[in-house]
């Protein structure tokens, strides 16, 4: 061996010279391989299962034992404090070269087996084993859901009735563990228990990707009641908790559209937060994800997707893995936003906890427009840029990415005209209303009126209905074959109104209404009367303000209303835009819940 090359001699006097970096190489490798018995072998496989298979424990042990080995290996003086024998040291020695010619390392022999002494076969009869599989199987794990001390008794009867050995109750505990845990539960308490069991695919095969490839591919939709209780602003009387819908990327986790009302879930709140999405971002998703709810099975919801061509895909029930982008953004507005507000519910998990003086009912302070102002900054604000664990990023940064990556796709985008707002609109619970001669039609507790109502034709024949959330003013009826507009007979004070205006009066009359009397109407002139009241001209007074500056920049803009065709197809009166969406629904009959229009 030189400075800069090794020379080499083969068996037949062959000469040959390598630099020193390529003959390292070549043995690093695995291409030369040393002769000598201080080289070190590669090791095979009974070697790296003992390595394996050792602890922490097992590794300090044998540290030990190779220090004493190597110190009388090279011929120096055991410690004074040692306490091994003699005889134990040579046996030592002897472990250390058998595994050193064996496995080529020494340290290997050292490693203690203790765990493996003794005989660890089942000592029961192959009869024994047999029972006890099947009394698992077919006793145990079964919707009777035995305990497990039950079943051992009943399996010691039958080893006695067929002259067997008997297990003990240990033997049959440890026999039961071992069995594959969703299976178990599966049989004993049904799939949606056994779900949680299941195994978890972190990835889906190549052509379907888990979360999709680019922004608005895939979206989901999904409701929850906020863990808050909400007080009328006129008032402070507390209201109920109120639902919140939230449309979610599944790509960059980001909320594309919220939507707040005191409704439980049906197709409007579906429609509503499609509407938000669009007035937000112009465009609607490829593919849209919802669940089992019936909300998402409407013909009104359903034909919005189709209109614009847009993939429904129902989650599985009982599988809320399916949809945990969403259930997690759920979930984490209200451990970051809503349990950190006064009147939240949390303590109502634990009823006898509560009392008098700490019920979130006494303790609500926020309104509802309030509330929807707030968690609109949250949304779309906090949390659209804050980092995100599951991106590395914030989820605006990765819709932003997402876009300029994958294409902006000017051709999916929709606007937000005349006809997306029709396509928006919800109907009554029943779908029509009857035309009463000189009234109208009655939608939501308000008469409607178009001068076609007078056809004799056409007085006393229900007819399919529909009308503008945002506009408490105006109503639509598909009369003689096209879509009619109708105004309100208090067309004067519910026109001109805002989107958030109208949904904080509405929703809390109907609420306050609600909880005062199940059987009392809301009659169109309280409503009107309440608007135009001082209470209600105090409580809106700032919003009046800022739809009036609204107005001033998009009159600069060339922003202004789209004016309705009166007795076209698809005439509607879209309104001012906001940030706010509502809601209506109308009954034959005093309905149980009053939402917002």
């Amino acid at each position: 061996m030189g400075n800069n090359l090794i020379s080499l001699v083969g068996e037949q006097q062959s000469f040959v010279e390598l630099p020193l970096d390529t003959f390292e190489t070549l043995v690093v490798e695995g291409r030369l391989k040393a002769v000598s018995s201080r080289a070190a072998p590669t090791l095979n496989a009974e070697a790296v299962k003992r390595i394996a298979e050792a602890n922490e424990n097992d590794l300090r042990v044998a540290n030990r034992r190779f220090e004493l080995v190597s110190r009388h290996l090279r011929g120096e003086p055991i410690p004074q404090n040692n306490t091994v024998k003699d005889r134990t040291l040579r046996m030592w020695i002897a472990l250390y070269r058998k595994a050193e010619a064996g496995f080529g390392s020494g340290y290997l022999g050292l490693l203690p087996r203790t765990r493996q002494r003794g005989n660890r076969e089942s000592k029961l009869p192959e009869a024994t084993r047999t029972l006890m599989t099947d009394f698992i199987a077919k006793n145990y794990e079964s919707l009777k859901q035995r305990k497990m001390q039950a079943s051992w008794a009943a399996l010691t009867v039958a080893c006695e009735n067929q002259g067997t050995v008997a297990p003990s109750y240990k033997t049959f505990s440890i026999a039961v563990r071992r069995r594959p845990r969703f299976q178990q539960t599966l049989e004993r308490e049904g799939q949606r228990a056994a779900y949680q069991e299941e195994s978890f695919y972190w990835e889906l095969d190549q052509r379907t990707p888990r979360h999709g490839d680019r922004p608005f591919e895939i979206v989901h939709i999904d409701h929850t009641e906020l863990d808050l209780q909400s007080v009328c602003s006129r008032t402070g009387q507390a209201l109920g908790r109120p639902w919140l819908t939230l449309l979610t990327d599944a790509f960059s986790r980001r909320i594309l559209a919220l939507y707040l009302t005191y409704d439980p879930p049906t197709y409007r709140s579906c429609m509503m937060v499609l509407r938000e999405c669009v007035r937000r971002h112009a465009r609607l998703p490829q593919i849209v994800v919802v669940d089992n709810g019936g909300e998402f099975k409407s013909t009104y919801f359903e034909t919005l997707l189709a209109r614009y061509e847009c993939l429904k895909k129902t989650r599985p029930p009982a599988m809320p893995r399916f949809g945990s982008v969403c259930e997690r953004i759920l979930g984490t507005t209200n451990t970051q936003f809503v349990y950190n507000l006064q009147g939240n519910t949390q303590l109502t998990r634990r009823p006898r906890m509560v009392t008098n003086t700490t019920d979130p009912r006494g303790q609500a302070v926020w309104p509802l427009g309030d509330l929807f102002r707030s968690l609109c900054q949250y949304a779309y604000e906090v949390y659209d840029t804050a980092m995100h664990p599951a991106l590395g990023t914030s989820p605006r940064e990765a819709y932003t990415a997402g876009l300029d990556l994958t294409g902006r796709r000017l051709h999916r985008m929709v606007r937000y005209d005349q006809e997306f707002l029709m396509f928006t609109m919800p109907t009554t619970p029943k779908g029509t209303a009857r035309v009463v001669p000189s009234r109208g039609v009655k939608i939501r507790y308000l008469y409607y009126w178009c001068d076609r109502f007078r056809d004799p034709n056409v007085e006393g024949q229900p007819v399919e209905v529909r009308y503008d959330p945002f506009d408490a003013g105006t109503a639509y009826a598909f009369v003689q074959n096209q879509w009619e507009e109708c105004h309100s007979e208090h067309f004067a004070a519910f026109r001109g109104r805002s989107e958030k205006e109208i949904l904080l009066a509405s929703q809390e009359l109907r609420r306050m209404r609600e909880r005062h009397s199940q059987n009392r109407w809301l009659s169109a002139r309280q409503l009107a009367v309440f608007l135009e009241s001082v209470e209600a001209q105090e409580a809106l007074l700032v919003q009046r303000w800022i739809d009036r500056e609204n107005q001033s920049v998009r009159e600069l803009v060339g922003l202004g209303l789209v004016a309705p065709s009166v007795g076209s197809s698809s005439g509607v009166s879209p309104g001012p835009t906001s940030e706010t969406e509502g809601s209506l629904t109308s009954a034959d009959k005093p309905p149980t819940i009053y939402g917002e229009f």
